[in-house]
């Protein structure tokens, strides 16, 4: 038999505020508690977003840095944003004691940081980080973050330190490790406060996750800086560390090494007689191996200029049957030329027989031989053009090399210029453009400068590359090399 249906008033009961209530023996929340609840959930679930939010983005700024100081710089800046500090400074000491060591202020100059560094060594927070002094309450041998929240009220705080933090304005300082394999401690980084003050447990917790991605991009950087100074080492030892004196003729060079340690070079070589030989050239590849090549093709070349130079030719053949039996893998450029001796000079060319000059100087001869590389350019009052060059395939390219050499005779007041192609590839230009620049540059040169080297090439150095020689962004080589051959 079918049921009527039930009452819904019947099966519903009344609902009132009272009952609405749970029975607090239930351990059961309120309808407001709830809500108190879920809103702080909320909140601090949107506090971890903003946090990773934050730390992501001053992560990706860090790793954007190239350069040891950049990322120095940047850290700093980010950890004092993360503990709500103004100043700071980063020591750089690695615990291998192969350097580099530096010291870097954020919102500190030389002289306060000069003030700091008075302060005893077993005072400074840095310090004892860096000598890894455990502190107390600190297990093993693990060196924590180290906090001086009130420096003018702590009593067992050194005096020295005391006074030189109220003469440069500080109440407070926040000092962490920096550590990451395969160096280990690194250096430390501290934070000043201006009042007293000590980062909460959340900013603790931000510091310690963005320094431990920091601490390991900056262990990179410490190597790739390591392996970059060795390389301009050899490089700077494998050059000439001056310049020689030669009559009659005044010498002006610039050379710039990219990050990775290029091959270019450049050379200059007093000959018997007063005659001298200029050399530049450029080998394959980069790093460590391509300076060792640079350095072996240099001073084979010195060898067989002192032998044969005369004959630029016939150094150049010797060059590159060499390179062919000791660097097969490798190629190279080069272009080497003789000045004759200057006229008058023992062995030098005496002039037409009977005078006949007017007075005016000798010109000299130079003759050169090019293999793969650009061709020099000759500027003076009356002139600035390129020296045509034979067509030459570069060393090591050809079973056998060989290119006719090429004669030139610059006047009293002219300048030959010699360079590498780094100096046009910096440019960033096409090539057929950077050599119409590099013209328009040395015709451009002030009159009153021609009679300078230094200046010659300052010139042309401002002009072709406004960001300078030391450009970060560039991994190209540069070599300018004047000769200026006296009226």
């Amino acid at each position: 038999m079918a049921q009527p249906p039930a009452d819904p008033a019947a099966d519903t009961p009344s609902a009132t505020p009272a009952d609405a209530a749970p029975d607090p023996a239930c351990g059961l929340p309120s309808d407001a508690a709830a809500v108190d609840q879920l809103a702080a959930v909320q909140d601090r679930l949107a506090g971890w977003i903003s946090d990773l939010s934050t730390l992501h983005d001053l992560t990706e700024q860090l790793i954007r840095t190239r350069t040891l100081q950049d990322a120095l710089h940047e850290l700093l800046r980010a950890g004092a944003l993360l503990v709500g500090a103004r100043r700071g400074m980063v020591v750089v000491a690695p615990a291998d004691g192969l350097g580099p060591e530096t010291t870097v202020g954020l919102g500190l100059g030389h002289a306060e940081i000069g003030h700091i560094e008075t302060i005893p060594r077993r005072a400074l927070s840095y310090a004892r980080i860096l000598d890894g002094l455990p502190e107390p309450g600190a297990a093993g041998d693990d060196t924590p973050d180290i906090a001086e929240p009130d420096i003018p009220g702590e009593k067992d705080l050194d005096p020295r330190l005391r006074e030189v933090a109220a003469r440069l304005g500080y109440a407070a300082s926040y000092a962490v490790p920096l550590t990451a394999a395969p160096i280990g401690r690194t250096g430390a980084a501290v934070w000043l406060y201006d009042e007293p003050a000590e980062p909460t447990e959340r900013q603790r917790h931000l510091v310690g996750l963005y320094r431990a991605h920091a601490a390991e991009h900056l262990a990179r950087l410490l190597e790739l800086h390591r392996s970059r100074q060795a390389t301009e080492t050899l490089r700077e030892e494998l050059l000439p560390h001056r310049l020689p004196r030669v009559p009659g003729v005044r010498l002006a060079v610039r050379h710039s090494t990219g990050p990775r340690g290029g091959g270019d070079w450049y050379d200059a070589l007093p000959l018997p007689d007063g005659a001298l030989g200029l050399a530049v050239g450029s080998v394959t590849g980069s790093g460590p191996s391509a300076v060792a090549a640079m350095g072996r093709l240099r001073a084979s070349l010195r060898a067989y200029a002192v032998m044969e130079g005369e004959d630029p030719v016939a150094v150049l053949s010797d060059l590159e049957l060499l390179l062919r039996l000791t660097e097969p893998a490798r190629s190279a450029t080069a272009l080497f030329a003789f000045t004759e001796p200057p006229p008058g000079a023992p062995g030098g060319f005496t002039g037409p027989p009977g005078g006949g000059w007017g007075g005016a100087a000798l010109p000299r001869k130079l003759v050169l031989a090019g293999a793969g590389h650009c061709p020099p350019l000759i500027l003076g009052d009356r002139r600035t053009e390129f020296v045509e060059t034979s067509l030459s395939a570069p060393l090591g390219m050809l079973a056998c090399w060989e290119a006719p050499s090429v004669e030139i005779e610059p006047a009293g007041g002219e300048t030959l210029l010699l360079y590498s192609d780094g100096l046009l590839h910096r440019t960033g230009e096409p090539m057929d453009r950077a050599f119409a620049r590099l013209h328009a540059a040395a015709a451009g040169v002030p009159r009153a400068g021609r009679r300078d080297p230094e200046a010659v090439v300052d010139h042309i150095v401002r002009t072709m590359l406004p960001q300078g020689l030391d450009d970060a962004t560039s991994e190209e080589d540069v070599v300018l090399l004047a000769a200026y051959f006296e009226e």
